[in-house]
């Protein structure tokens, strides 16, 4: 093992044997170089004050060099915060300005102990990191049954651990707290689980209350108090869209610190938070009593970014930072949650004017994000969706034998019901084949 990864391990064992006995094989032998090109680079621009000949980016007349077919179109902004590498961890003033903003938007992270974010390439990319740092052929990785299927790909089949599913919901339609207990205390033997928490929950736009918040926190303190060392994951892509009555902060905050068997991580983005789903702009964050243990975990992170993408793209960062910055930041966003608002409750409107009576479908709770999902009773669902594209040129998701999602962020609110006009008509269509 190279030397630099044991002296991170070794860091890691004296701040939280636990947190170490989490990491996987790759884990444990991932660091980032300290005497490499990125590190000589580093030391030759704080010092070499006549040449630098270190980073292999091209200059000219002291500023990267660039071609004026593509610097016009981005005249607002300085070539040196486009075109050469950015760190590793991302423009160290955006991860600033990221954990101010969490602190801000999570109350309950107010005390708590937490790291610096690491910028990543989007939200796959962050769960694509704390895939490769902690889980290996065997390990329980544990989700609901309604869930984005790119964990599958991530955890599954990257990473080779097994898939353990609960139901996200009770007979109550209320969060299944008792079904995430469950599959976790399951895992005692192995001592080991990662828990995976998205919220607003995609594919059904569903956030727990915080009665339900509390449930999900106990339930993996319960865990951790039965000798399981838990990885506990917030994926939360659709942070701040919250609709109605529910929890309006990051389960991240309350997970912090709670327990020593319990490393909280925390993964968002602006992709969706701020609508800019192509600039691949994700952060990942750990929270630790100990501050070693912290560096030694961010140490690991930059090594699997070094490892795989050197380092996120610098424009995306730029653009991101100054927008955060702007004093019309505030005022914009919050126009745009209004118009997302608006079509979530004229979709929930719908539903229940008895239009469509209830014979059909019914649907599972939503009250933030960008999706709902119907529970279909009479026709199956892949089914009904090659009826819609082919004969009303409908785009929807079909998820199971039942379950048809609907993503109503991508339609104006005035379209809304002619939208479940086409998909009540479809089934009827389909039941008298």
């Amino acid at each position: 093992m190279n030397p630099l990864a044991g002296q991170l391990n070794e860091n890691i064992k004296a701040g939280n044997q636990h947190v170490y006995e989490m990491l996987s094989g790759l884990g444990r032998a991932i660091y980032f170089p300290k005497e490499g090109i990125l590190s000589q680079s580093a030391e030759a621009t704080a010092h070499a004050k006549k040449y630098n000949a270190t980073i292999g980016i091209a200059t000219e007349k002291g500023v990267p060099m660039h071609l004026d077919v593509i610097q016009k179109k981005l005249s607002a902004f300085s070539p040196k915060d486009l075109y050469g590498y950015a760190p590793p961890a991302g423009k160290p003033e955006l991860r600033t300005v990221w954990r101010e903003k969490m602190l801000r938007e999570n109350p309950s992270l107010e005390g708590k102990s937490f790291g610096n974010p690491v910028v990543t390439n989007a939200l796959t990319h962050g769960l694509s990191i704390v895939a490769d740092l902690f889980a290996e052929a065997g390990d329980a990785v544990i989700y609901p049954d309604k869930n984005w299927e790119n964990y599958e790909l991530t955890f599954g089949i990257r990473r080779l651990a097994e898939i353990v599913n609960y139901p996200l919901f009770t007979d109550e339609m209320k969060f299944n707290s008792k079904g995430l207990l469950e599959a976790l205390l399951s895992q005692k033997d192995r001592g080991k689980a990662i828990v995976v928490l998205n919220f607003p929950n995609n594919p059904t736009g569903y956030t727990p209350g915080l009665k339900e918040g509390e449930e999900i926190v106990e339930a993996i303190k319960t865990a951790a108090e039965a000798g399981i060392n838990v990885v506990a994951v917030c994926d939360d892509a659709y942070f701040g869209l919250f609709f109605e009555d529910s929890l309006k902060e990051s389960l991240f905050g309350r997970l912090a610190n709670i327990h020593p068997r319990v490393l909280a991580v925390k993964v968002d983005g602006a992709t969706k938070e701020e609508f800019v789903w192509g600039f691949r702009v994700g952060f990942i964050t750990y929270a630790s009593e100990d501050k070693e243990l912290l560096a030694a975990l961010e140490q690991k992170t930059l090594g699997i970014i070094r490892a795989t993408i050197s380092s996120g793209a610098h424009p995306s960062q730029t653009f991101v930072l100054e927008a955060l910055k702007s004093p019309e930041f505030a005022d914009q966003k919050e126009e745009k949650f209004q118009i997302m608002k608006g079509r979530a409750n004229k979709v929930k409107a719908l539903l229940d004017s008895g239009k469509y009576g209830d014979d059909v479908w019914t649907y599972y709770p939503f009250n933030s994000g960008y999706f709902m999902c119907l529970k279909l009773h009479t026709v199956a669902a892949e089914e009904l969706r090659l009826h819609l594209i082919h004969n009303y040129g409908l785009g929807t998701i079909a998820l199971g034998e039942t379950d048809l999602r609907i993503a109503f962020s991508c339609i104006e609110e005035e379209q809304l019901e002619d939208l479940f006009d086409m998909v009540y008509a479809g089934i009827r269509d389909l039941e008298k084949k």
